[in-house]
């Protein structure tokens, strides 16, 4: 049951990196710009962030596996259409809306039906690391991947791959049980739905404006707060009134809970802002082709892959909250290295000391930070807990490609290479400060919380 799942996983975590090795090709192919592709990229990881928390509240009502499969479907189309892209717009269409309405469907039930399909701590901790696995695998050798695909092909044949993958999915998936039924009758809060994804597009949207125009991005910042408070204000209205909210304000009264929350948005902002800033230098700056990019990234892919395998034995030795802490001061020390191996010498093997490292410590923390929010609530709010907690790690995906890259693509130099990575260095710090808070309690042979 866990390869269909781990797939899905790992196809999704795939688009979002593969594409930036693809920056020159597409560029030139469509005739575009650097910046065009960045917004492609950004909008991706967007959409996702913005419809996930729906995503998973629909599972309630449709069931877990239709949604996966109707996700799974939508994606496909989105890939197909991204292959015979003509320009810029088709190619927005296809991979960051098509492609990421269907993550949006499909990825909260990966992580519910793992929820519910394995129940205690220990077996759910292994589920999961063979997910996460998948998933860093996935952002990590992206870059591989694609690179090797796009030199061989095309980076259109990155697409029909993707379509491809997806099609093994669909097959695979007639082996996964859904284990409650589905709840045709259950309320679907669409005015919180609506102002959760408008708050979080105009928030991104104001990062996005900040290399253009200060002015607007202040606008749009505040603007985004402004309908987040009033979604916030509407739910606690909808819980007053006895109505079901798009989200449960309960979701945020477990303390472990939020703080898990924080460390998987510094995660990800870390591992795809390292990934899009360091392609687009390596690329623009130095001249490499997508090939070249690529195998460069495959320090990263090993360290990810080698701890994430590791996670359920880690697990069973170490607290969770450990880890969580050892992965963001492994993240730190690598963007160090990074920075200061890159600026001493020209030698394109001076970026895998820092890319192994900041690999080794994704791993270790991505399976911990998981396990921590999804164990933390009983079965009725696992849709609701898996959409907010892939929102929130897509955001910071979101934040990590759109804060890094502005700063990277407003100045296209070495200079400006080393300020987007000490940024991202200032998430990881800030994830690291955050974990050093979580209990003291907690290893993946306890039993699981029966509420939150």
């Amino acid at each position: 049951m866990l390869a269909p799942l781990a797939l899905a996983q790992f196809i999704c975590s795939f688009a979002g990196s593969n594409m930036n090795v693809m920056i020159n090709d597409i560029s030139h192919d469509l005739d575009t710009t650097v910046q065009g592709v960045q917004v492609a990229i950004t909008v991706f990881l967007l959409v996702m962030a913005a419809l996930m928390i729906p995503g998973g509240k629909a599972t309630d009502r449709f069931g877990r596996k239709r949604c996966f499969l109707v996700g799974l479907v939508v994606y496909g189309i989105g890939a197909v259409l991204s292959a015979v892209a003509p320009g810029l717009g088709v190619l927005i269409l296809g991979n960051s809306i098509f492609e990421g309405v269907g993550t949006a469907l499909l990825i909260p039930p990966v992580y519910i039906l793992t929820t519910l399909l394995f129940t205690d701590l220990a077996s759910r901790a292994r589920a999961f690391g063979v997910i996460m696995a998948a998933g860093g695998v996935g952002a990590a050798a992206g870059p591989l991947i694609g690179g090797l695909i796009t030199s061989a092909i095309s980076w259109r044949a990155a697409f029909v791959f993707q379509a491809l993958v997806i099609a093994l999915i669909i097959v695979l998936s007639r082996t996964i049980d859904d284990p409650l039924p589905p709840d045709p009758d259950r309320h679907f809060d669409v005015r919180g739905a609506v102002l959760s994804a408008g708050g979080l597009v105009l928030v991104v949207m104001g990062i996005l404006a900040a290399d253009n125009n200060l002015g607007l991005m202040l606008g749009l910042l505040a603007a985004g707060l402004l309908v987040l408070a009033w979604f916030a204000h509407w739910i606690r209205s909808e819980e007053r009134a006895g109505r079901e909210p798009l989200l449960s304000t309960s979701l945020f009264r477990d303390r472990t809970s939020n703080l898990g929350l924080v460390t998987q948005n510094a995660q990800w902002l870390l591992l795809m802002g390292t990934s899009f800033t360091v392609a687009t230098y390596l690329q623009v700056v130095r001249g490499y082709d997508a090939i070249q990019t690529g195998v460069i990234f495959t320090a990263a892919t090993f360290g990810v892959l080698a701890s994430s395998l590791a996670a359920e034995r880690l697990a069973r030795r170490i607290a969770q909250r450990t880890l969580i802490i050892a992965g963001f001061g492994m993240a730190v020390v690598g963007i160090a290295v990074l920075i200061a191996l890159v600026a001493g010498t020209p030698s394109p093997w001076a970026f895998a000391p820092g890319l192994l490292l900041i690999g080794l410590g994704l791993g270790v923390m991505l399976t911990p930070s998981v396990n921590v929010v999804q164990s933390a609530f009983p079965e009725d709010q696992q849709g609701e807990i898996s959409g907010l907690s892939r929102s929130i790690s897509n955001l910071g995906s979101t934040f990590g490609t759109a804060i890094a890259g502005t700063i990277l693509v407003a100045n296209l130099t070495q200079h400006a290479y080393a300020a987007a990575m000490a940024t991202l260095a200032l998430g990881a710090l800030a994830g690291l400060f955050t974990a050093t808070r979580l209990p003291r309690t907690a290893t993946a042979g306890q039993a699981p919380a029966d509420t939150p």
